[in-house]
Order: C-alpha cells, then structure tokens, then sequence
C-alpha cells in the first residue's frame, strides 16, 4: 500500500505529512515486529510509541493555563460582590457540557485488503469500503459502507456498490432539504437513488451515517449491518452501534440485484436501518468505522487511542490517531496468532477461526469542538 493511501484524503496544513509520515515510520517498524512476534505487551509499545507528543504538550499548556486562570478568577471574586460572585461562577462551563453549535473535527484513513486489486488510494474508497464527510451550516455528516466481497464470484467489483451508496449520501447531505434528524431518511433516498438508475448498480453493502446536528448538539445515527460506531468520553464507551446479523458473519445488507433476480439475493430495506439519538458533549470523540476494525481491535485499545485525542482540534493529530488505529487494525487482521474480537465471537458459535480476519478497513476519527 502507497503511502497515499496510508495517510488518506489530502491535508491543507504545511507540515503535517512531514510529521505523519515519521510517525508512521515508527508505527510500521513496530507493526512488523507485532506481526512477528505477537503479543500484548508489543501492541502496548505500538500504543505508547503512535501517542501524540503534540497533545502531551497541550496538555500540559493547558493545566498551567488552568491554574493561572483559577487564580485570576479568585483574585477577581475576592473583590467582588457576593452577586457578582455568583454571576461568575454560573458561567464557567464544565467540560462536557452541551455545546450550542457544536462541530466535529475529523480524520480518515483505510487499507484495502487486497493491494493488488486496488493498488492505488481513490478518494472516498478503500477496496470494497467506501466513506464520505460532508458538512452544511446544520450540520456535520459522515458516513461508511461496506461491500459484501461474496459478489466478486459473479463479476462484479463489490466496491462499486457502497462507493455510489455514499456518493449519493454526500450530495444529499448538501442539497437544500436535508434533514440533518433523520439520517436514516439519508440511507432511504440514497438507496432509491441507486435502484433508480438507468444501468443497474449490482452488489450489497451495509451502512452506517452518523450526523452532529448544531441546532440541538444531537448525534443521530442510522446503521444497516456489522459496520458502526462508538463514542468515548472520559475513557470509556457511552455510545455504541448494534450489529445487525442474519447469523454469524451475515451482516444485514442493502442490495441491488440483477433484473429478475431480486427473490434469491438476500437484501434488507432501509427501513431496517437502526436509528440511534445520543447527546453528544464537548471533547467527545467519535470512531466510525467497518467491521475490519471492529473485527481485530479490542475495545481497550480502541478506547486508549481515542482518549488520547479527547477535545483535539488538530487535524494533523486526528489524522495521527486515524492512522494507528488503521495499521493496528491492518497488522493484526494478518496476525495469525491474534485472538481476535472475530475469533472469539465464531467461538461463541462453535465454529474455529482462529487469528485476525483480512478484510478492508475505514476508519474516521471525528472530535466534538
């Protein structure tokens, strides 16, 4: 894989793909060493060798500011009046207090499964995954779609299927009536938009559109099948997706089957689409992503990587972050000797799949400002 499509869409910032790609020269040393030589306490050095040096020191310039402010305050209160006291006080905002126009920071990376059938970075697409990120004077949008690679036997590219899925869910999001409330809606006329075309677009694909509405600091969220999301706040998950199965590995889907076919290809409307409302709060951090990650990365390192970047504004340390999460999806799908979140759930079911499982991986990594 390119180092392109390591790093994801473009950035305007001047120096950030310098410090991305030192960092990632680090990530993949010890990638390889993880891949050679399984085990948490490698995983721990991979972690603790991607954390952001950035943040650390913003961390630290914060609780000086903090301190400092804390003395002018009560410098302040001293001389005032025990009104003016109160009337001081009652501005101060907690930290995870609603915003009232809140806006999300994101960053996007991926792998294709496989580099030979996609040897080079398409914006919006990973292999058979596919994203998009939009954002309106409403609202903020994001979005992931994952083919179902079971199409590939027949001829058909997989991909193509979830890439015009999320296509159509960008260009709605931008046009006049969306309804930042309703992405489930999104799901359904994109969908339409889709079996309404005048040359069939044939495949599967699951779905997951989360979108931050300013108006009431609400995330809404609407998930078709096994990709999903989870939201971090102070170091632990307080909002997750369900996965939708048939059964084991048979993700809920949407379809476009060929013409005639349409009774022995398995397809869920939109209308089975979960709908989730959740009341998001300032330095809340956001993983939308494919079951490639879900799949191979436990939850505890899912949840350190995003605490790290807790109320982060920065691209370039969001993008960081995107892209360790990515690559420790990546090496350890390759792992044989991983436990792997999949493996243990196909025991649960009797049935041996030892390892990491390969697959396409999106990650967008999105921060609450």
């Amino acid at each position: 894989m390119s180092r392109t499509s390591i790093l994801g869409p473009p950035m305007s910032y001047v120096d950030g793909p310098r410090r991305i790609l030192g960092t990632l020269v680090d990530i993949v040393i010890l990638a390889t060493e993880l891949a050679a030589n399984s085990g948490g306490q490698l995983i721990r050095c991979l972690m603790d060798r991607t954390k952001l040096s950035p943040v650390k020191m913003n961390a630290s310039s914060n609780t000086a500011d903090d301190k400092l402010g804390t003395e002018v305050l009560v410098k302040n209160l001293e001389q005032d009046s025990a009104e003016q006291e109160v009337e001081k006080l009652a501005t101060v905002v907690p930290r995870i207090s609603p915003l009232p126009h809140p806006r999300l920071v994101s960053a996007v990376c991926g792998f294709a499964k496989d580099t030979n059938l996609y040897p080079s970075y398409s914006r919006g697409k990973y292999g058979e995954d596919a994203w998009f990120k939009a954002s309106t004077a409403a609202a903020d949008a994001l979005g992931v779609a994952d083919g179902v690679g079971g199409w590939r036997m027949y001829g058909v590219d997989p991909g193509q299927f979830s890439m015009f899925l999320m296509r159509s869910c960008e260009r709605l999001v931008l046009a006049p009536n969306f309804d930042a409330q309703r992405p489930n809606l999104l799901i359904s006329r994109a969908y339409c938009d889709l079996m309404e075309q005048k040359h069939p677009v044939l495949g599967s694909s699951t779905a997951c559109i989360l979108t931050l509405c300013r108006e009431d600091s609400m995330l809404y969220a609407a998930n078709i099948g096994d990709s999903g999301f989870i939201v971090v706040r102070n170091g632990a998950i307080v909002c997750r997706s369900a996965e939708q199965q048939h059964f084991f590995n048979t993700p809920f889907q949407l379809s476009g089957p060929p013409p005639g076919h349409g009774l022995s290809v398995l397809t869920d409307g939109p209308e089975c689409a979960d709908s989730i409302k959740f009341a998001c709060m300032l330095g809340d951090v956001i993983l939308l992503a494919t079951d490639g990650v879900y799949d191979n990365v436990p939850d505890d390192l899912l949840i350190r990587v995003l605490n790290e970047v807790s109320g982060v504004s920065d691209a370039v340390q969001l993008q960081m972050s995107a892209n360790c999460i990515a690559l420790m999806a990546r090496t350890l799908s390759f792992n044989p000797d991983h436990d792997s979140p999949f493996s243990q759930n196909a025991r649960k079911q009797n049935i041996e799949s030892p390892g990491g499982k390969p697959d396409d991986i999106t990650v967008i990594l999105a921060s609450v400002i």
